[in-house]
């Protein structure tokens, strides 16, 4: 056997096997699939009700919610990017426009909430004195409202495309406005307890999967 080729092969073997390592360790493995996040009973300025069953004054003011964080975000932040989506009664406000110094937009996209899966490039409304950006009303937004049993209804097939306060971008399903989403809320059901899912993108892409 000739040494020097064989020495050969070894070094040619040798040199696949760590490049092909090399070319594994350098490959970024895929990023994991964005889940949804359900928040129930976010209380939306709700009005109280004292011990005898009589109903007091809301505040009239909003409930800031931050998708980064999950969570409420204080009324004294409510001059900053630092939320995205605010609540009060049936309307909701984004973190821009009149509403906010963010970068905040809102598109409201018929579809299914699993098959949003980009935002879209163009087309977000942002608040102004004379609209907020998800249009408020029956029928004109996010829900319809029975004047004959007094019940807000999600509007099925109703996604909110959110362009956060900080430039990001989620998606949300609003699920119920009672509290504890009764499958059949009544008029003696808590009201402006909302619960709701979105999927937050992080990364500041388009993608909502």
């Amino acid at each position: 056997m000739n040494l020097s080729f064989s020495k050969i092969s070894l070094s040619v073997v040798l040199s696949t096997v760590l490049l092909s390592a090399c070319k594994k360790e350098d490959t970024p493995a895929p990023a994991a699939p964005l889940q949804a996040t359900t928040y129930r009973n976010l209380p939306a300025d709700p009005i109280t009700v004292s011990g005898t069953g009589q109903p007091g004054a809301a505040t009239n003011k909003y409930t800031f919610f931050s998708f980064k964080t999950g969570a409420i975000v204080a009324n004294a932040d409510s001059a900053t990017n630092q939320w995205d989506l605010g609540f009060r009664g049936t309307t909701l406000i984004i973190n821009g426009g009149n509403s906010g110094p963010g970068q905040g937009g809102a598109i409201v996209q018929t579809g299914l909430f699993d098959e949003t899966v980009t935002a879209p490039e163009t087309g977000y409304a942002v608040d102004s004195p004379a609209a907020k950006a998800i249009p408020t009303g029956s029928g004109n937004g996010w829900y319809n409202y029975d004047g004959s049993t007094n019940i807000v209804s999600p509007i099925a097939g109703k996604v909110l495309i959110i362009r956060t306060g900080d430039g990001k971008y989620a998606k949300v399903e609003i699920i119920s406005y009672y509290k504890d989403a009764p499958a059949n809320p009544t008029a003696n059901d808590l009201t402006r307890y909302y619960t709701f899912r979105y999927v937050y993108q992080p990364d500041g892409s388009k993608s909502l999967k």
